[in-house]
């Protein structure tokens, strides 16, 4: 793969990724009580295809990196395994959502779902996503790949989800900003990393047409 290439296919995965995420984001955001089943699997629908585009943007940026920089190759890696172990950990904290969801037997305590995808959802898919985004940075910063607002960014965006790491401290209700699965902890973050992605993914492909 050529750098062109690599460029084309990064920055194609991140407008992917983007315009998943926006259809998703405002899916929460349509009830203002309890949403129903079609609601939940629908939105988590969007953010599997999502996952699975970051997943093919985190392959591309170490590729893209690789051909600009050879010798920092290794930010590269480290970008895909944080973005790897983030789409990983987002997934199945989806499927334990949709497994609450589905779930039929009476028998089946909801809390343990509950329990278990707020930590997941929350601090420690703002910690994989912090250090996702600073690997990005960073790398833009050393090879100058891109243009310098994209690392700044990158950076400024990593800080505000390590911020929301000791959320779990605060709870797990969905209507507050700062609780385990709040809204600023999930919907809001998603909403940032969404156009943030666009913004980025539009910058690299630009990119290799220059």
């Amino acid at each position: 793969m050529n750098e062109v290439l690599a460029r084309r296919f990064t920055g194609c995965a991140a407008l992917g990724a983007a315009i998943a995420l926006i259809v998703e984001v405002p899916l929460y955001f349509v009830y203002s009580g309890p949403p129903p089943d079609s609601n939940i699997l629908g939105r988590l629908l969007f953010g599997i295809i999502a996952l699975g585009c970051l997943l093919v943007f985190a392959t591309g940026f170490r590729e893209l990196i690789k051909r600009v920089s050879p010798e920092h190759e290794w930010i590269g890696t480290l970008t895909f395994a944080t973005g790897l172990a983030y789409s990983v950990v987002t997934l199945v904290s989806s499927g334990l959502e949709a497994g609450d969801v589905i779930a039929t037997d009476a028998s089946i305590d909801p809390t343990i779902t509950v329990h278990g995808t707020y930590i997941l959802y929350g601090s420690i898919g703002r910690m994989l996503l912090a250090m996702f985004l600073t690997s990005i940075g960073f790398a833009i910063s050393r090879t100058r790949a891109l243009p310098r607002w994209t690392s700044i960014s990158a950076f400024v965006f990593a800080a505000v989800n390590a911020a929301f790491i000791p959320s779990l401290f605060f709870g797990n209700e969905p209507a507050h900003f700062y609780a385990a699965n709040g809204w600023a902890t999930t919907a809001l973050m998603g909403a940032i990393l969404s156009y943030w992605l666009l913004a980025l993914g539009i910058s690299i492909v630009r990119s290799a047409r220059r």
